[in-house]
């Protein structure tokens, strides 16, 4: 629940982030998009925080594991987010054209480069990881690009789960611009949500069927949890009302769809993958589960008492923003970020 908040919240503002250089041409128009993001964006960003919270919290050693096995991507992620928050402060700082086309493109690009790591670090959760018997694995760049040990953090099956990492992300914040948006801004954004879910409704069975390729045990599980298929079908209808609300210009109803979509595939892979947490990928023994990763259960009960206290209260925020926040946006002016 925690990390599809995180996909679903961050997820329109870092597919903004990538599309403005695309759908925004002038000063102004970027503004709008930065408007469309500026009460959201660093508030999203808490909810990766918050998951890596409960791993410690709960799953340890799952943390632990992951952080050392995938050292360098998490390097990349934080010098990602970094850049991006920076980018957005800084960028009106000076009114002179270089100093915000600079800053425009590291907005662009690490907001870019952001959904394609995480993308990747899902396949790379999928595929499996070559975890040893203490329950770390360490993982270079890249090998052979095969899917087969020696595995690297790229090869053609995680790179194929970045594009369409990216792919997904970018539409979703395609469709988050349309709604918040409007003038050239809107339009443009508009198309490029048609595209980007096209590319996505093309792809979206193909990945599927390689991963059950890459990992033969995904789909065992299937038949026998409705909440995988529940989740499934929350996906499609949401990729649907994607392409209804779009053609009919309802943009709130396809950004709506888009939340629904990536909050039902994120689902019913957990659904799909469950107990398993960091999968080994040539012994099974050695794979992390919820079951032998997580602490003793007096410890979660009392962490989940304070779960059920803090989410709603979290919740309970965002709604507030959005509803504070809501219509169409204003761009700021003269020094103002937005």
């Amino acid at each position: 629940m925690m990390l599809t908040a995180y996909v679903v919240l961050d997820g329109f503002d870092l597919g903004a982030g990538a599309l403005h250089a695309f759908v925004a041409r002038t000063d102004q128009e970027r503004r709008q998009v930065l408007a469309a993001i500026g009460p959201y964006w660093d508030g999203n960003e808490v909810w990766l925080i918050a998951t890596g919270g409960v791993l410690f919290v709960a799953f340890p050693s799952v943390l632990a594991s992951g952080l050392s096995g995938f050292y360098f991507a998490i390097f990349l992620v934080l010098w990602c987010l970094l850049l991006r928050g920076i980018s957005i402060e800084f960028r009106s700082h000076i009114e002179h054209s270089l100093w915000r086309a600079a800053w425009d493109f590291v907005f662009c690009a690490a907001s870019t480069l952001l959904p394609i790591l995480f993308g990747a670090a899902l396949g790379n959760l999928l595929r499996g990881l070559p975890i040893d018997r203490d329950g770390y694995f360490s993982l270079a760049l890249f090998t052979d690009f095969s899917a087969r040990r020696p595995v690297g953090i790229l090869d053609w099956y995680t790179i194929l789960a970045g594009i369409f990492g990216i792919l997904a992300i970018a539409g979703h914040g395609g469709t988050f611009l349309a709604w918040k948006t409007d003038g050239k801004v809107q339009e443009r954004s508009r198309r490029a949500a048609v595209w980007l879910y096209g590319m996505v409704a093309v792809l979206w069975p193909l990945v599927t069927v390689l991963t059950g390729l890459v990992n033969t045990t995904l789909f065992a599980a299937l038949p026998r949890r409705p909440v995988a298929w529940l989740s499934l079908l929350i996906a499609i209808t949401g990729l649907v009302t994607v392409g209804v609300g779009l053609r009919g210009r309802k943009d709130f109803r396809a950004f709506l769809g888009s939340c629904a979509f990536l909050m039902g595939m994120l689902a019913a892979t957990a659904a799909c993958v469950f107990p398993v947490m960091l999968r080994a990928i040539d012994d099974d023994t050695r794979t992390l589960t919820a079951y032998n990763a997580s602490v003793p259960t007096a410890s979660l009960q009392i962490a989940f008492a304070w779960w059920i206290v803090a989410f709603p209260l979290a919740v309970l925020y965002f709604v507030t923003l959005f509803r504070i926040h809501r219509g169409k946006v204003v761009a700021a002016s003269g020094r103002d970020g937005y």
